[in-house]
């Protein structure tokens, strides 16, 4: 044990708060400065730091407070017998400059009032469910998921007796107040609540679009004023292509490591949102431990200065290669957001998405045989996991990623043995193109 606050309080119930938050210029002559400059000196002073222009990397386990009624202020905080809540920096498990500073630029992406870092996706979203989840309470979410978010669902939460209910990513607004009825009566047959409703938009693998502002609606229609809250993993196109806060969710959730992190040389996650949705997470975080470590924070910094000109580029490769794969005869399907072919999924684009990405499915003419031919003779692309960094990135779902979802499930989400999953980085286009063309002659 160590003399940090939770020795003496209950962080569940008394988060630590940022200490004297700087005031910050984000707008000149009433005009708001756009998040790509205001990356480069957010939420940073160098008349703190020796004048250093870039924030320094903090690399301490505790911060000295400046006298002995200063610490008695911090605890009377932390403890409950001041209101208030804690002042300042005081252990690294809590927070720190570097954390600091990189969730208020994270915020500023979604336009959300408050952000959490955490050293990974997974555990942003672990945390977060543990934060808002008890025995006996319901789930919604969407499908398909990230394979470890499902598995953390239907596997190690029901150890707990929390439960579940899912929907398809394209469900309609009809299916949608069905799905959270079902939900409510699970609840009260469990004695709990409908704690959560957890979206994937686009869904991992398949590029599936959830429309946010329909489900916004059916949870008002169902709950009133006192509903759960709407989380969703924005990791394939935020934080450029889509704002999932002005479409109705109340939380925003990353994993940092690809798009935003962006170089494939580092792990961590977020979460973004109104306050009073961040604090239970961030008390529970304390407790936990789990925030983004200040080498890793200070290397998202410097990611977050190129992340609007990366993903414009990847963007713009994207549509070129799916240009050029679209008629090709050994290819039998995209699943690409510029090409959308299904009228409800192109009309949720139009109002959620502000650009197509650069991750899509690539199905390719025959099953796994023909997939792992085509995979293993790519040369510029990488046969790797993971997606949104500066490489091309080629993987397949069913037999990496989602190999431990049951074959009756994939089968139902569409994750089949021919879908390969890309990630198109910054390279030359046209040599990208060329490396696809030669990796197909050879299926």
């Amino acid at each position: 044990m160590t003399d940090a606050p939770d020795a003496y309080g209950d962080p569940v119930i008394t988060p630590t708060p940022r200490r004297k938050p700087k005031p910050e210029i984000t707008t000149i002559g009433g005009r708001p400065l756009k998040p790509s400059t205001l990356m480069m000196g957010h939420g940073y002073d160098p008349a703190l730091s020796e004048g250093s222009l870039k924030a320094p990397i903090f690399l301490t386990s505790t911060f000295a407070f400046e006298n002995s009624a200063a610490g008695k202020r911090h605890f009377e905080g932390i403890t409950g017998k001041r209101p208030g809540g804690a002042e300042g920096l005081v252990y690294s498990r809590f927070n720190g400059p570097n954390q600091e500073i990189l969730e208020d630029r994270l915020s500023i992406w979604d336009g959300a009032e408050d952000a959490l870092s955490f050293s990974s996706g997974m555990t942003a979203i672990t945390v977060m469910l543990l934060a808002y989840c008890s025995a006996g309470d319901v789930i919604v979410h969407s499908g398909p998921l990230y394979a470890a978010t499902e598995g953390f669902v239907a596997k190690v939460l029901s150890k707990f007796g929390i439960t579940y209910v899912d929907f398809p990513a394209g469900a309609t607004r009809e299916a949608m107040d069905d799905v959270l009825a079902k939900a409510k009566a699970q609840a009260a047959e469990h004695g709990g609540k409908v704690a959560m409703i957890y979206l994937e938009s686009p869904a991992n693998p398949t590029n599936a679009l959830v429309d946010v502002e329909a489900m916004a609606a059916a949870r008002d229609a169902a709950f009133g004023e006192d509903g759960p809250p709407i989380a969703i993993d924005n990791t394939f196109l935020g934080p450029l292509w889509q704002r999932p806060l002005d479409q109705g969710a109340d939380i925003v959730v990353y994993s940092l490591t690809k798009y935003v992190g962006g170089h494939s040389d580092l792990v961590a996650g977020s979460i973004a949102g109104a306050k009073k949705w961040m604090d239970p997470v961030r008390a529970l975080r304390n407790t936990m431990g789990g925030i983004c470590d200040p080498n890793t924070a200070w290397m998202l910094l410097r990611s977050l200065e190129t992340v609007e000109l990366r993903m414009q580029r990847a963007g713009e490769n994207a549509a070129k290669v799916c240009a050029f794969l679209r008629d090709h005869p050994k290819v039998e399907g995209l699943g690409y957001l510029g090409f959308i072919s299904d009228p409800r999924q192109q009309d949720i684009y139009n109002r959620h998405c502000l650009g197509a990405g650069s991750t899509f499915s690539l199905f390719i003419k025959g099953g796994e045989a023909e997939a792992f031919r085509f995979l293993d003779n790519m040369t510029i692309a990488k046969l790797a996991v993971s997606l949104g960094g500066t490489e091309t990135l080629a993987s397949l779902p069913a037999a990496m990623t989602h190999l431990s979802v049951p074959d009756e499930r994939k089968a139902q989400l569409g994750i089949t043995d021919n879908l390969v999953r890309i990630s198109i980085g910054i390279e030359d286009p046209d040599d990208l193109i060329a490396d696809f063309e030669q990796a197909l002659a050879k299926v």
